[in-house]
This record gives C-alpha cells, structure tokens and sequence, in this order.
C-alpha cells in the first residue's frame, strides 16, 4: 500500500513538472496519510525524524505543491492554523471544541446537496468547507468539563 501511495506521489510530482525528490515523497507520504489534519508544523516535526536536512520552507513548498495538483484541501478553521487534508470528496469536518481534534464525516448527501445548491442557486461551486462544531465521543465519555481550546 505505501508502495502504491508513493508511486502516486512520484508520477503526480513529475507530472506536474517537479522532482521527486526522497523529502518531497516523505513530506507527501506523511500529509496524504494522516487524517488527522496535520499543521504544516507538525508535518515539519514528523518528517524531520527521518529526513533531519529537511526545511520548514520545503514543507511549505511542498504543501503549495500538493494543494495545486488537487491531493489536498486546506482548512482555515478557528483554531488559527492551518491544517491540511487528503480528503478532498465533499465532507464535513466534526471540531471537537475541548481537545481540538478534527474528524471527518462521509455521506452520499454532501455531493448530492452540493448539485442541489448549484442547480437550485444558478452557481458553480468550486469548494467547500463544511464544519460542526461540539465535543467528540472521546471528551463526551471523559465528561472532565474542561473548557474549548
């Protein structure tokens, strides 16, 4: 599987007229593989440990890089970072307002509301972010009443 992920990321790199280079690919590998909507910073701390050259304006560049082929979206929720996201079908993003945590929610209604808002508005979308806000099953079980992050 990580061999498919990774000869994905290479053909969409050259492709796309960029080098394959093995931080690119890691860079890559980590942000499409994680869905847990990692910051470019955490990104940047995961990659490090097997690429220890790597810079902080690589992640970035390669961020801007897989944003423009489509592999990810890019979420500016109220938590005041920016967070990435290798889901790029219509979904939901479930914000749990204690531990911060971000999830995602798949449903056939999303593409089908998205049509019935162009059809019904006479508009083109050509993204979407969809948010609910409230506190996830884990913090719920916990019941510690802590406040919002």
């Amino acid at each position: 599987m990580a061999e498919d992920l990774d000869s994905s990321i290479i053909k969409t790199l050259r492709n796309s007229g960029y080098r394959a280079t093995p931080q690119r690919i890691a860079i890559s590998r980590y942000i499409l593989g994680n869905h847990e909507h990692p910051t470019a910073q955490k990104a940047y701390l995961e990659v490090k440990k097997t690429h220890p050259t790597v810079s902080l304006a690589t992640i970035y560049n390669t961020i801007k890089i897989l944003k423009e082929t489509g592999l990810i979206l890019e979420l500016n929720l109220d938590q005041g970072e920016t967070r990435f996201d290798p889901v790029t079908e219509p979904h939901a993003h479930l914000l749990c307002l204690r531990c911060g945590g971000i999830s995602d929610w798949m449903d056939p209604i999303m593409p089908k509301l998205i049509d019935k808002v162009s059809a019904d508005a006479n508009f083109t979308v050509t993204g979407s972010i969809f948010e609910l806000k409230g506190i996830c099953e884990g913090c719920a079980k916990k019941g510690d009443g802590s406040e919002s992050k």
